[in-house]
Formats: structure tokens, C-alpha cells, sequence
């Protein structure tokens, strides 16, 4: 009776790490906006970090968070870096890694605390008319086993892109001013 019930446990203990071995462990979610503005007005706006502070949701959870900058900002090296005592927010840098002038800014997210990782994020414009763009944000992660069970209890993707909705909003109002 006891070798059955230390073999139940050892069964329930072991479920979710099996599980997690035929789970995916990449995720990727892009967010969407029509902007009533000309694409280089757009473009030159997005592509410097420091704007960021003014439509990320993220920016914007700790107004008390640390911020420093190395390079010119809207320029390939620029590094904004954060660092906050909210675990929601923690400590991290970015840098823009290329840019498409007028169409394209990769960044490199790298988050230091409360996790570490390393996530490509982009941002794209694209003209719809002479004074309507699209303007698309992206952002792609990763989460090793065994943490990838998460993927369970959490559609990281929803989350993310919701983040990246509210930021595309508030892009959208300070833009149409």
C-alpha cells in the first residue's frame, strides 16, 4: 500500500515536468495601430528609446524607476537602461541593434532582475496615405523548461500583446495631438 501511494505521489510530482517536455517554449506577439499622421513624423518618433517613457505601459509602471542612457538616442548602440524595486517592472537595458530608416528600429530587451533573459523587439511603420501609418510592435520571448508549463496557466502572448495595445495607444493620442 505505501509503495502505491509513494508511487501516486512520485506520479503527480513528475506529471507536470512531462508535460512541460511537449510544451512550447518560444512565444511571439505583434500589436497593430493606425496612426492619422505622416509616416517620418512617426518613424522619427519611435525610433529614439527615450520617447518610449511617454507610451510604454512599461515606462510607465514605476514612475520612480532609475533611468540611464549611453549613446545618441534614434542612432544604432543607443542603450536605455532601467532598474525599479517593482518586480513588475525590474531591472534591464535596452538597445536599439538596427534601423531601417523611416520603416524599421530592432531593439534588444535585456532583463536582468527579477529574470534574466534576452528578447528581440521591433517596431515598424508603414504608409497607408501621405497622412495615415500603420505603425506594428513586436516582441518575441522564451522560456526554458521546465518554466515553460506556465504556458498552462498563462497565455503570455495576451499578456504581452495587451502591454503592447495600451502602448500603441497612448503612441496614437500623443501623436494626434
Amino acid at each position: 500500500m505505501i509503495k502505491k501511494i509513494s508511487l501516486l505521489i512520485a506520479g503527480i510530482i513528475a506529471l507536470p515536468f512531462i508535460i512541460a517536455l511537449f510544451m512550447k517554449t518560444d512565444y511571439s506577439v505583434e500589436r497593430v495601430i493606425t496612426i492619422n499622421a505622416n509616416k517620418a513624423m512617426v518613424f522619427n518618433y519611435i525610433k529614439r528609446l527615450k520617447n518610449q517613457d511617454n507610451f510604454s505601459k512599461w515606462a510607465q509602471m514605476d514612475p520612480n524607476m532609475k533611468k540611464s542612457f549611453q549613446g545618441v538616442d534614434g542612432t544604432v548602440g543607443f542603450i536605455s537602461a532601467w532598474d525599479s524595486e517593482n518586480e513588475e517592472v525590474g531591472k534591464g537595458e535596452q538597445e536599439i541593434i538596427n534601423i531601417i530608416e523611416g520603416e524599421r528600429v530592432d531593439f534588444e530587451l535585456r532583463f536582468l532582475s527579477p529574470f534574466e533573459a534576452t528578447s528581440p523587439a521591433y517596431m515598424t511603420t508603414t504608409a497607408i496615405s501621405a497622412s495615415t501609418t500603420k505603425v506594428a510592435w513586436g516582441f518575441q520571448g522564451r522560456i526554458d523548461y521546465p518554466m515553460n508549463i506556465m504556458f498552462l496557466f498563462m497565455n503570455f502572448e495576451q499578456v504581452i500583446g495587451d502591454d503592447l495595445q495600451t502602448g500603441l495607444n497612448n503612441l496614437k493620442v500623443i501623436i494626434e495631438k
